[in-house]
């Protein structure tokens, strides 16, 4: 199934980064290329089953990453537009409180499908700040268990696939009067994911995780 979601966020990233073509008979398009840092939490929030014994104040954290990325925006009128982004971003899991340093959970990579809606606030000098929300869906896919998890006994791990709410803000700054801009912007995810370690065929442990990543992104926009 996960291979199937992969298939599919892959497609529509290829359609949106050849839609602009067909659609500037009906509007003006955005195309953002981003460098990016994705800042999860990845927290414990309520542990559902626990076979291994975890020792008290037992915490998790999720690694940063730092990952090219592209925006795709189309705007409806002036001020108010729809954007979408393609990347993917790798992370690990480590333990923190008792088991700080504990490697858990190794190369998670990250997709999150996201569409915003954004609204457009016109300043002097053409500076254009924005907000937006919008649903997420955050596909997990490649996720190994780490070396002192399998020392442990797991022998798989598995982290849900889930549904959230991203919140946008930004600004876009024109550079000339040929569509080319710099453009900043942040955004707060509200997700989680469920960690799920197997020894063999039983369910060694079982966690619900907060992800709540922020997103902070800086580069280049050309709108035409």
């Amino acid at each position: 199934m996960k291979n199937t979601y992969l298939a599919f966020a892959a497609s529509v990233c290829a359609l949106s980064l050849a839609a602009p073509a067909a659609a500037q008979d009906v509007g003006s398009v955005q195309i953002k290329g981003f460098v990016t840092g994705v800042l999860p939490d990845g927290e414990i929030e309520e542990v559902l089953t626990d076979q291994i014994g975890l020792p008290a104040g037992s915490q998790t954290r999720a690694t940063d990453s730092y990952v090219p990325t592209v925006a795709l925006e189309y705007f409806v009128s002036p001020n108010f537009s729809l954007e979408t982004i393609c990347c993917v971003t790798p992370h690990d899991v480590r333990g923190a409180g008792a088991l700080d340093g504990a490697e858990l959970i190794d190369n998670a990579i990250i997709l999150p499908a996201t569409v915003t809606a954004k609204y457009h606030f016109d300043l002097s000098g053409g500076l254009k700040p924005y907000l937006g929300a919008g649903p997420t869906y955050f596909m997990i896919f490649s996720e190994d268990v780490g070396a002192d998890a399998a020392a442990l006994g797991a022998t798989d791990v598995d982290l849900s696939d889930e549904l959230g709410f991203v919140l946008q803000a930004g600004v876009d700054v024109p550079l000339n009067d040929r569509g080319l801009g710099l453009s900043v912007d942040a955004k707060r995810y509200f997700v989680g994911t469920t960690a799920t370690f197997t020894a063999g065929d039983t369910v060694a442990l079982q966690s619900e995780h907060a992800l709540d990543p922020w997103v902070v992104s800086a580069g280049l926009a050309y709108r035409f």
